[in-house]
């Protein structure tokens, strides 16, 4: 929980990040001197702190005052829809671009722990305000940002040329880093990843850090910070967090009638019951110790009019699904399985595990990524996280 700005201006949004934590005060001076509203453009889409849900388009011109209280609100603030395809007031279908939430940037940023001389590679530019951030803090000449979309990066260049600051900013795939800028001493990335990126590794020195937004598929998503050891990199995940996903690491996930098979539900699948309710493995940090645990899945909703619903859990090999439905006040609840991969007694397994652990946060899990590939951990490497599929 973050602190409420009391009063609207960079002044009151300083008070609050201060008093949660979030600015400290190395990065005060480069807060000051980098204000917010010269990286946003005049339409945007407020967030909430906590959650992924947008408001209603605010455009400046026509009325400035909730664009300025928006702006300097401890919020993130959509940017782009649907990859620049969308136009108009409404909301798009998915968020495409943004200004991160200012708590999530100085905490981030804390993380990388950047210190004079530092060469500093971003993946994702966005408005430009973060990569602004750390080329005031480091020099313009240790900074390298890298956007995927031209027209983003067009405004970003644009915010950062106006505001006085000139980092590199380089149109492509984030996913190959940059080799011009090599070796670094840190990679932020400022979109979530489902696999760390083999170049950033290899383009970090020794001793460096990569502080990257991490999410499984299934769901959860939470900060990993790495350190690298030439060509394996491990670290804990710090805290939470709800980034846009890396373009070419978005997932392309089967639509629900191919499992089906063109069958009426419940088609071929065997009907049980469990005392687990749906909704306890629907947090944030409980979607995420199962979705370590259950690769190669992930789930829907369908929702009725009173409030029940049903959790659909699928395989991405399309050989398996399950059903369970979730009603208000229930003890207990309809599941129906089909497939090799019995998902919903996954699913148990993987929550049982968790609470099983203390019902740990998100802080006590940790990655490591090398040869062999990833490998998530709770509290120690040496600890590793059960897979139950």
């Amino acid at each position: 929980m973050t602190a409420r700005t009391e009063e609207v201006g960079p002044s009151g949004l300083a008070s609050a990040l201060v008093a949660s934590g979030a600015l400290q005060s190395d990065w005060l001076p480069t807060y000051k001197a980098v204000p917010r509203d010269m990286f946003v453009p005049d339409r945007i889409w407020p967030g909430i702190a906590d959650g992924t849900r947008q408001n209603p388009v605010v455009d400046r011109a026509k009325d400035p005052d909730a664009w300025l209280r928006a702006v300097f609100s401890d919020i993130p603030l959509t940017t782009q829809w649907d990859d620049g395809s969308h136009s108009g007031d409404g909301l798009g279908k998915t968020p495409s671009s943004s200004s991160s939430q200012p708590h999530m940037v100085f905490s981030m940023l804390a993380d990388l722990d950047v210190q004079d001389g530092h060469r500093v590679l971003e993946i994702g530019t966005g408005t430009g305000w973060n990569s602004a951030l750390l080329a005031h803090r480091l020099g313009p000449e240790n900074v390298v940002s890298i956007e995927f979309d031209p027209d983003v990066a067009k405004g970003a260049g644009e915010n950062q040329r106006n505001a006085g600051l000139f980092p590199l900013v380089i149109v492509g795939d984030g996913r190959l880093g940059y080799t011009g800028g090599a070796p670094y001493d840190r990679v932020i990335a400022t979109c979530s990843i489902g696999q760390v990126p083999r170049a950033w590794i290899d383009q970090t020195l020794t001793g460096g850090l990569i502080v990257a937004p991490w999410g499984t598929l299934y769901g959860g998503e939470a900060i990993a910070r790495l350190t690298v050891d030439g060509e394996m990199a491990s670290g804990l995940f710090t805290r939470s967090s709800a980034f846009m996903r890396l373009r070419q690491q978005r997932p392309e996930l089967p639509r629900h009638d191919a499992y089906l098979n063109g069958q009426d539900w419940p088609a071929d699948g065997t009907r049980s019951t469990t005392r687990l309710s749906p909704a306890e493995v629907g947090g944030w940090v409980e979607q995420f110790a199962i979705g370590l645990q259950m690769a190669g899945a992930f789930w829907t909703v369908e929702r009725y009019d009173d409030g029940a619903y049903t959790l659909w859990t699928y395989s991405t090999d399309m050989l398996s699904w399950a059903s369970a439905d979730y009603e208000p006040g229930a003890d207990s609840f309809d599941v129906v399985q089909s497939g090799p991969r019995r998902l919903w007694d996954e699913t148990e397994a993987a929550y049982y595990w968790w609470e099983g652990q203390g019902r740990p946060g998100f802080d006590r899990f940790g990655l490591t990524v090398d040869s062999d590939g990833e490998r998530a951990w709770l509290d120690s490497p040496d600890d590793p996280v059960p897979v139950v599929g």
